[in-house]
């Protein structure tokens, strides 16, 4: 009966999404909605955006094994990332009015450095899809009493994502996301609420957690744990910043003011909503003591489905899984979609550079199937592999290729091509040599590349050019939808 519910859910978002993509008549329609939506459609798709597989099901794992000090990384970070795009970058990429984020690399520093972020941002989604497309297969094969084998599940999710996303683009993935917001943040009060009670009360819970000292945010104050906790705090909270999906929640506002606030009130509500599913873990431990710490030993992320599926009536099981499949698909189909818009509009483009708005229409659709099918090909590959972890490691490839050019070309007038070029070498060459050599035990490889990422740009833009700056003519967005 559950898992019929479950697909019944599927298909209701599945026509909601396809009758929202009747509004999409160009490009500009599919990347960013035509830059139409109001305020409470950029906070409550920014914010659903956010929402995914790894805040309801691998944060409170992460949080559960090292406290706050644990997911330093998300939602911290995460949240902090949408708070200062608000605050220092929505407000200058709005007024360009551009299409991709690497429309701006283009716009600023020429076709070379446009193709070598579009690739890192593009690849940089391969682990978040991955993490969303991982929770859609552990949630059938759950349902399904393992009759579903995880892979499968993995199937049907991406293919219950792919027929409105495919479709409708940014219109979809807007309209449905408030949707899905409402469903999530409404089913996880209420199953905050009624995991309380069975635990003995909030403060029995509360009590629980501060006994065992799960509220420690700081590190030790020693020179390693102070460095690596940094590393893991800038990971999320700028490299999620050069990032296709925030530019598309931004460009899609339909005036400045909801692109700066609407972006700061999502970021917000994510870090305080964050901790509703925290709570949920910490009442499991209240609720099912031995069989919780049984699932803490084999699979954290297992425990708040095992909570809800073994001590909780029928109910609560629908509003937890609803909540669940929410966050997973407004956040799936965001991360599908990005990608697959900075692939067509910064790379295609250039080998048919005369193509007509219906011809790129069709590729951004096309190139939308092919990466759904990649992510796929990959999550399997990956299976395994914990939720959280998927998501925090994407991170740290635009942080340290793609977030110094950003924030240089905004705000140094002399940043320039040949600065953008050492950036980008020395960022992933010194991040590459951290994984690969063992001085990355000892100082971070991600805060390592971002520190050569900066020197790269301001010595090379200082010193005499020996690349000219090859920046091309601004591409407007099509006429009416700016």
């Amino acid at each position: 009966m559950l898992l019929t519910l479950v697909i019944v859910y599927l298909l209701i978002t599945i026509v909601i999404g396809l009758i929202a993509a009747r509004r999409v008549k160009n490009t500009t329609d599919f990347a960013i909605a035509g830059r139409h939506l109001p305020m409470y459609m950029i906070i409550t798709t920014t914010f659903a955006t956010w929402f995914g597989s790894e805040i309801v099901l691998g944060v409170p794992a992460k949080f559960i094994e090292g406290g706050l000090h644990n997911v330093v990384e998300d939602p911290f970070g995460a949240g902090m990332c949408l708070i200062l795009v608000g605050l220092f970058f929505a407000g200058k990429l709005y007024r360009m009015t551009l299409l991709t984020i690497s429309d701006y690399y283009r716009e600023r520093y020429g076709r070379g450095i446009e193709v070598a972020c579009s690739l890192i941002i593009m690849l940089s989604y391969l682990g978040w899809v991955s993490a969303q497309v991982t929770a859609l297969g552990l949630v059938f094969n759950l349902l399904s009493g393992g009759a579903i084998s995880i892979p499968w599940g993995m199937t049907i999710g991406v293919v219950s994502i792919l027929a409105y996303t495919l479709f409708g683009g940014m219109w979809s993935v807007a309209v449905t996301d408030f949707l899905q917001m409402i469903i999530l943040v409404v089913g996880l009060l209420i199953l905050a609420v009624f995991a309380g009670n069975m635990a003995g009360g909030a403060g029995q819970v509360i009590d629980l957690a501060t006994s065992r000292d799960l509220f420690r945010f700081w590190p030790e104050p020693t020179w390693h744990q102070i460095v690596f906790f940094f590393a893991a705090a800038i990971t999320m909270m700028l490299g999620s910043i050069p990032q296709q999906d925030v530019f598309q929640r931004v460009m899609s506002a339909n005036s400045i003011k909801a692109a700066t606030r609407g972006t700061i009130i999502g970021g917000s509500a994510y870090i305080l909503f964050a901790f509703v599913p925290m709570f949920l873990v910490v009442s499991a431990l209240l609720i099912m003591p031995e069989r919780a710490t049984e699932l803490l030993g084999d699979d954290p992320q297992k425990v708040l489905p095992t909570l809800v599926m073994e001590k909780m009536p029928f109910v609560m099981q629908v509003l937890f899984f609803g909540a669940l499949l929410s966050a997973i698909k407004s956040c799936a189909s965001a991360t599908l979609l990005a990608p697959s818009v900075t692939f067509t509009e910064n790379i295609w483009r250039q080998f048919r550079p005369h193509g007509s708005d219906r011809e790129n229409l069709l590729a951004m659709r096309i190139s939308v199937l092919v990466f759904a099918a990649c992510v796929l090909a990959y999550s399997i590959q990956m299976e395994g592999t914990p939720i959280y972890e998927l998501v925090s490691g994407a991170y740290q490839v635009p942080l340290v290729g793609a977030f110094v050019p950003l924030v240089f070309g905004l705000y140094w007038n002399r940043a320039s091509t040949q600065g953008a070029i050492c950036a980008v070498v020395l960022g992933i060459g010194v991040w590459i040599s951290g994984h690969a050599m063992s001085w990355g035990e000892v100082f971070p490889a991600q805060l390592a590349g971002v520190l050569a990422a900066m020197a790269g740009m301001v010595l090379g833009s200082l010193l005499p050019q020996a690349v000219r700056n090859t920046r091309t003519p601004h591409r407007p967005a099509p006429v009416g939808t700016a």
